[in-house]
């Protein structure tokens, strides 16, 4: 029985100083071959800070068996095989079976923000959305007042902006915050 809940790779690649154009390249390559694998959720790359050759890829997969399809596959293998030689140490892979998360994956290189400040972050996003979505939808659906479906509408648009819209952009405007 396949898991259900989403899943999430982190690679950790340590580049031999001076190869990140070649890297990039190659970038180019295996994300589109791991999109085409069942069950892609998409993938991020987290660039190297000044100073460093250190490449974050996050891949979320629906599940861990489609996950596996595509680590194990041959085609992946190869590409690996192919940029080996400008690592300066092997691969690092790590799973995460949570279903969502907003900020930084803690790697090897990478540190988790302070929960303090993920708290902030959060509250600064959770706070105003549950306060205006609700009154908008009020106007929308003045006779839905006090309905379930009106919650369940209300609650679907706060999750919805939080994910897509409001958390990724604070995440990258306080970035350098989170960091510190």
């Amino acid at each position: 029985m396949a898991d259900n809940n989403t899943v999430t790779l982190v690679i950790t690649h340590a580049l031999i100083p001076g190869q990140s154009t070649r890297y990039e390249e190659w970038l180019a390559k295996i994300m589109p071959a791991a999109a085409r694998y069942p069950g892609h959720l998409g993938v991020h790359v987290i660039r190297p800070t000044t100073g460093n050759d250190i490449y974050n890829i996050v891949i979320r997969f629906d599940t861990l068996e489609n996950l596996t399809a595509w680590t194990k596959s041959a085609e992946r293998e190869a590409l690996v095989d192919e940029i080996k030689p400008i690592l300066s140490q092997d691969d690092h892979l790590e799973v995460r079976t949570e279903n969502v998360f907003w900020f930084t994956p803690e790697t090897p290189t990478v540190k988790r923000p302070a929960k303090w400040k993920q708290f902030l972050i959060t509250l600064a996003v959770i706070f105003p959305s549950t306060n205006v979505v609700p009154r908008i939808t009020a106007v929308i659906f003045p006779s839905w007042h006090g309905s379930l479906l009106l919650h369940l509408i209300n609650d679907a648009l706060v999750v919805a902006l939080v994910v897509w819209l409001w958390m990724p952009g604070m995440t990258r405007l306080f970035a350098g915050w989170l960091k510190k």
